[in-house]
């Protein structure tokens, strides 16, 4: 990575994931990097680290040349209001927040920065992350690859028009809860038959693995590992007769539309 100072307003599970991503792999070192929170506690664990403490989010955003939001977007309001006076068009804005535009940014600092908007998900925290993520038009390639980089260090990119980003949330920031989900539901399953909990846990997340691992590497689509999973006359199409007649498909759908409507509603406060 290049030479640029970067820091952190929040040092919830988003920042700690990518902060872990650049430290592990040696990008930076802790000393050049900057976080702020509100949360002492968690303040302490990033000073362990050996990264700097801002006292302040304007004080942050004075010293760094990118600087990460990574808080709800329910307190964007107050932190743009807050780095308003001591950032530049220089600065290079990083956004996280489900909903939040470059055009919210903008409007918020009354400046023209450039800015990266990005949505990732929690498994980065596990190096593993999906992250879908935009560009301002005003942005160098170079601070772009920058931005990029952090969370390409922790998992896979997947550059996308801002036009895409709203609908993207359920495709990738929200998705892990619905697998969590489905999990929960063999769970439960699983053990209302007398199966230990212990291996039915460790057989259905093996199972998930395995069968992201097909999708990724077979050069099947999703219809064709159906179908081949699903011998005629068999258990398999007795499971899939129940979950298409209750609409599991539809109410997936269904699902991430709401969400997408959430993450609009989020950007137009």
């Amino acid at each position: 990575m290049s030479n640029k100072r970067i820091g952190f307003i929040g040092a919830g599970n988003m920042a700690t994931a990518i902060i872990n991503g650049i430290l592990s792999n040696g990008a930076k070192d802790a000393s050049e990097l900057y976080v702020f929170d509100l949360d002492a506690a968690k303040l302490d664990i990033m000073a362990k680290k050996g990264i700097n403490i801002a006292s302040s989010c304007s004080e942050l955003a004075a010293k760094n040349d990118i600087i990460v939001l990574a808080v709800k977007p329910q307190n964007y309001d107050e932190v743009l209001a807050d780095i308003r006076d001591s950032v530049d068009e220089k600065k290079v804005i990083v956004t996280i927040a489900a909903g939040i535009s470059i055009e919210y940014i903008r409007k918020g600092l009354g400046k023209n920065c450039p800015a990266v908007r990005v949505m990732p998900n929690t498994p980065l925290l596990l190096g593993k992350g999906a992250s879908a993520v935009c560009r301002s038009e005003n942005i160098s390639d170079e601070d772009f690859e920058e931005a990029k980089k952090m969370f390409a260090l922790s998992g896979d990119v997947a550059i996308l028009p801002e036009s895409q980003m709203n609908a993207v949330i359920a495709v990738n920031g929200s998705s892990p809860a619905y697998v969590y989900l489905f999990a929960k539901a063999m769970l439960d399953y699983a053990v209302s038959v007398g199966i230990e909990r212990d291996a039915a846990f460790s057989l259905i997340c093996k199972t998930f693995e395995g069968s992201a691992e097909m999708l990724r590497s077979s050069g099947d689509s999703p219809e064709v590992l159906i179908e081949k999973v699903s011998s005629k006359g068999g258990t398999t199409i007795e499971a899939l007769k129940v979950l298409n007649d209750r609409n599991v498909p539809e109410a997936i759908f269904d699902a991430m539309a709401a969400c997408t409507k959430r993450a609009e509603e989020l950007g137009n406060r």
